[in-house]
């Protein structure tokens, strides 16, 4: 797939390695950014989340990052061809990041494998693999980015997520709402949708299945959703 149209904007994704995918729109419409006024996407790719996040909160200042030079070239592309081009990017480590104001909100859609094996294309093993960004070193750098009250939006596969509510815990991250994502109703959740903030609070844990029995998306899915995809 060359590109991916939504309501308010396009994807170009023709250089990077990682495509748009259910797990970025599901954080990106997910995510608790209303009410922010500063807010920085780590690991951006084609940028997606970023223009998602800016068009739930078009005053905010929108800030992204991205190590991979060719996910930043359509990344580039696609802020300019937006509604919303002032969207800053940062080509490099978020370890090398730096910001002189910290962020109200915080979202990521972090590599995930740490030992499984790694294909030929350098480029998305190093968006798909922790080896360059461990689950420790990216909850530190979202301390450094952070003030006392900045949530924390993620979505990792459930068995991964675990280990980052372990991780985040002993980092002063508190696991606020937890949404499981199912595919189908008679599926285990696969997917885990956080949100974590530096005040400890009770959890709060929902459910959302992304296709009902039909095939077709479920009505929760749809309401989530519609003012992205073109067709809902």
């Amino acid at each position: 797939m060359s590109g991916f149209v939504f309501k308010q904007f396009s994807i170009g994704q023709t250089h990077t390695a990682m495509k748009v995918s259910t797990d970025g729109i599901l954080l990106g419409a997910w995510a608790h950014v209303s009410d922010a006024a500063r807010i920085v996407d780590i690991g951006t790719g084609t940028g997606l989340l970023a223009l998602m996040a800016k068009q739930r909160a078009p005053k905010a200042v929108v800030n992204a990052i991205e190590i991979e030079v060719n996910a930043c070239i359509d990344a580039r592309a696609n802020f300019a061809n937006s509604p919303w081009p002032d969207i800053m990017l940062y080509q490099g480590a978020v370890q090398s990041f730096k910001a002189a104001t910290p962020f109200d909100a915080i979202i990521t859609n972090p590599p995930y494998f740490n030992a499984s094996l790694k294909g030929d294309n350098a480029a998305r093993n190093t968006a798909r693999h922790t080896d360059g960004l461990s689950f420790s070193e990216l909850i530190k750098a979202c301390s450094a980015l952070s003030h006392a009250h900045t949530l924390l939006n993620v979505i990792l596969p459930c068995p991964e997520a675990e280990q980052f509510i372990a991780i985040a815990k002993q980092e002063g991250w508190y696991l606020n709402h937890l949404c499981l994502v199912k595919t189908t109703e008679k599926k285990a959740p696969s997917r885990s949708l956080m949100l974590f903030s530096q005040v400890a609070a009770p959890l709060t844990t929902t459910h959302l299945t992304i296709h009902a029995n039909s095939g077709a998306y479920s009505a929760e899915y749809s309401a989530l959703c519609k003012d992205f995809y073109l067709k809902m």
